[in-house]
C-alpha cells in the first residue's frame, strides 16, 4: 500500500511540475534570447574563463521587450545569461524599471537577482531593498532582507515580501508597517492592493490614528478614504475616553461613522456609562448612537450601578463640543430597569439629561424597597443619578407592602401623584384629586395592628420615617377605622389594586427576561376631552 501511495504522491509532483513548465514556457514564448546591443569593449579569456564575453562601458542587452543597461557585464551566451555590474538598470516599456549596484539575470527562466540599493519602479510605485529576485515572465518581485514600497502618500515596510506588477497587489510579511498621512498600521502580515489604496491585515494588527488606537486580528484598510472593515474582535479605543468593541465593525475615521455587529460594546469613560447589544450604530460627530438586537445601557457613575435593557435605544446629543451640551436617550420597547435600590418596567422610556428627568411611557411601573408606584406615565427626577422626586400622572397607584404581614397593603389611588426622597430614600408622598386610600395602621410599640382605615379625600399628604409610614395630612376627607376583625368583604383593597412583584427584576440579568402585565390588569385608555376651540367672529368692513 505504501508502495502504491509514493508513486502515486510521484505522479501528482510531475504533474505539477510538467504543468508548471509547460505554462513558464507559454509565458516564454517567442524570441528567447538575450541580445547584445552594445558594449565599449568586449573580449575574452578562454583559458581562465570558457564560454564568458567579458563586457566593459556602456553595457546594453535586449530581451524580448525588455531593454537592460550596466557599466559591465560577463556574457554567458551558451546559458543565455549574464552578470551585471554598476549602474545596473532594467526597463520594461517606460511603465517598470529596476536598478540596482548589481545583477544576474537568466533569459531562460525570464529571472533576475538584483542585490544593493535596489530600485523598482512600476507605474507610480516604487520598492526599495537590498535583495530583490525578479520573476519577469510572471512580473513578481520578492525581497527578504527588508524592503519599503512607497505608493501615493503610503510607505509600507517589512521585513520580506513580495510585489506583483500585474495584479499590482503587494504581500508583505514580518514587522510589517504601513504608514500614511492619518494613520499608521503595525501587523506581521500584511495585502496591499495598490490599484484600491486597500490593506488587509491577517493576525493581531494595531492601528493608530491621531485621536484613536485600534486593534483587531483581521481585516481591511483603505489608505485612500480612511475606511476600515475589521473582524474576529475589533477595539477602537479613543483619546477622549470612548471605546467601542465588537466581533464585526465598519469604521470611517473621517465622517466619525461606526457601525459594529455582535456582542458590541461602547464605553464611555468619562460620562461613566455603556452601551452594549448586537447592533450598533455611530455617529461621532453629532454624538448620535443607535443600539439594537439584545440592547442594553449601563450607567455606573454613581456607586450603584442602573442597568437597563430594550429592544432599541437611541443617544442623542445636543450643543456637542460646547459647555451647553447634553443628551438624550429613548428607549423602547420592553424596557426593563435594575438598581439595587429602585426598580422599574414600561414599554418605552426617555432620558433628557438637561433636566435630568427620566420620563416612562404604557404601563409603567417603578419599585423602591417594598414600595410600588404605577400609573400612565411616570417622571422621575434625579440629582446625580440619584432620585430627589417622582411623578405619576394619570391612574396613579401607589402600594406599600406591610412589613409585619406580607398579605397586607397600604393602597393610595388617585388621578396624578408625586413622591419625594431623601439620599434615595422616600419621605413624603403627594396623592392628588379624587384620592381613595386603604390603610392598616401599627402601634408603635409592639407593631401591632390597630384596624383598617379607609378614606377618601381631594388631597393627601404622607409622611415617612425609617421606611415607614408617620403620619398622614389631609385638608378634609371621610373614612372609616374597621377592626381587623371585621372588615367587609372586599374592602381591604381599593378597586384599582394591582401588586406586580411577578414583573419586578430581582437583579441585572433578569433584565433581559420579559414579564409583562396580566391582560386584566393593563390601564385602560382614558380618552380625555379637551375644550373647544374659540372660534374669531371675522367682520367685514
Amino acid at each position: 500500500m505504501f508502495r502504491n501511495l509514493k508513486y502515486i504522491l510521484f505522479f501528482i509532483l510531475a504533474f505539477v511540475f510538467v504543468l508548471t513548465t509547460v505554462s513558464r514556457t507559454k509565458k516564454n514564448s517567442g524570441d528567447n534570447k538575450i541580445h547584445l546591443v552594445h558594449a565599449d569593449v568586449l573580449h575574452m579569456d578562454r583559458d581562465r574563463m570558457p564560454n564568458v564575453q567579458v563586457l566593459n562601458g556602456k553595457v546594453h542587452f535586449v530581451h524580448g521587450v525588455s531593454r537592460l543597461y550596466c557599466d559591465s557585464a560577463y556574457f554567458y551566451e551558451e546559458s543565455n545569461s549574464f552578470r551585471a555590474f554598476g549602474h545596473v538598470r532594467m526597463y520594461r516599456g517606460d511603465t517598470l524599471s529596476l536598478t540596482s549596484d548589481y545583477a544576474y539575470y537568466d533569459g531562460n527562466d525570464e529571472l533576475a537577482i538584483a542585490r544593493h540599493n535596489v530600485v523598482l519602479k512600476h507605474k507610480k510605485r516604487t520598492l526599495y531593498t537590498d535583495s530583490l529576485n525578479w520573476d519577469r515572465a510572471y512580473g513578481i518581485g520578492y525581497f527578504f532582507d527588508g524592503g519599503k514600497l512607497v505608493d501615493k502618500d503610503n510607505v509600507l515596510t517589512s521585513d520580506w515580501g513580495q510585489y506583483d506588477t500585474e495584479t499590482n497587489m503587494a504581500e508583505f510579511n514580518y514587522n510589517v508597517i504601513l504608514r500614511g498621512k492619518n494613520m499608521k498600521v503595525i501587523t506581521d502580515t500584511l495585502y496591499y492592493d495598490t490599484n484600491r489604496s486597500e490593506a488587509e491585515m491577517v493576525g493581531p494588527t494595531d492601528i493608530y490614528q491621531k485621536d484613536a488606537h485600534i486593534y483587531t486580528e483581521h481585516g481591511f484598510y483603505n489608505t485612500e478614504t480612511d475606511q476600515a472593515e475589521l473582524y474576529d474582535r475589533t477595539v477602537i479605543d479613543r483619546e477622549d475616553g470612548k471605546k467601542l468593541v465588537g466581533d464585526s465593525v465598519y469604521y470611517d475615521s473621517k465622517t466619525g461613522i461606526s457601525r459594529a455587529y455582535r456582542n458590541v460594546v461602547y464605553v464611555d469613560e468619562k460620562a461613566k456609562h455603556q452601551l452594549t447589544g448586537n447592533v450598533l450604530y455611530y455617529d461621532d460627530n453629532i454624538g448620535y448612537a443607535y443600539a439594537t438586537d439584545n440592547a442594553t445601557a449601563i450607567d455606573y457613575s454613581q456607586n450603584d450601578t442602573l442597568y437597563m435593557h430594550a429592544d432599541s435605544m437611541k443617544l442623542y446629543t445636543f450643543n456637542i463640543e460646547t459647555d451647553s451640551m447634553y443628551r438624550k436617550v429613548h428607549a423602547y420597547h420592553k424596557v426593563r430597569a435594575y438598581r439595587t435600590d429602585v426598580q422599574a418596567v414600561c414599554d418605552s422610556l426617555v432620558y433628557n439629561q438637561l433636566d435630568s428627568c427620566i420620563t416612562m411611557y404604557k404601563d409603567p411601573i417603578m419599585w423602591y424597597d417594598n414600595q410600588q408606584l404605577l400609573g400612565e406615565v411616570i417622571k422621575v427626577y434625579l440629582n446625580d443619578s440619584t432620585i430627589n422626586w417622582a411623578h405619576v400622572i394619570g391612574q396613579a397607584l401607589a402600594v406599600q407592602q406591610v412589613p409585619a404581614d406580607t398579605t397586607r397593603f397600604n393602597q393610595i389611588s388617585s388621578k396624578e401623584m408625586k413622591a419625594y426622597f431623601i439620599d434615595g430614600e422616600m419621605h413624603e408622598g403627594q396623592a392628588i384629586d379624587n384620592v381613595s386610600a386603604v390603610f392598616f395602621p401599627q402601634n408603635d410599640a409592639d407593631s401591632s395592628f390597630i384596624g383598617m382605615n379607609t378614606t377618601e379625600t381631594t388631597l393627601m399628604k404622607a409622611y415617612m420615617s425609617d421606611r415607614k409610614l408617620d403620619k398622614v395630612w389631609m385638608p378634609k376627607a371621610s373614612g372609616t377605622i374597621y377592626p381587623l376583625t371585621q372588615i367587609p368583604a372586599g374592602k381591604e383593597f381599593l378597586p384599582s389594586f394591582a401588586w406586580f412583584n411577578y414583573i419586578r427584576p430581582i437583579n441585572k440579568d433578569d433584565i433581559y427576561v420579559w414579564r409583562g402585565k396580566q391582560q386584566d390588569k393593563v390601564l385602560k385608555t382614558i380618552t380625555r376631552t379637551l375644550p373647544p376651540k374659540h372660534k374669531l367672529k371675522v367682520i367685514n368692513k
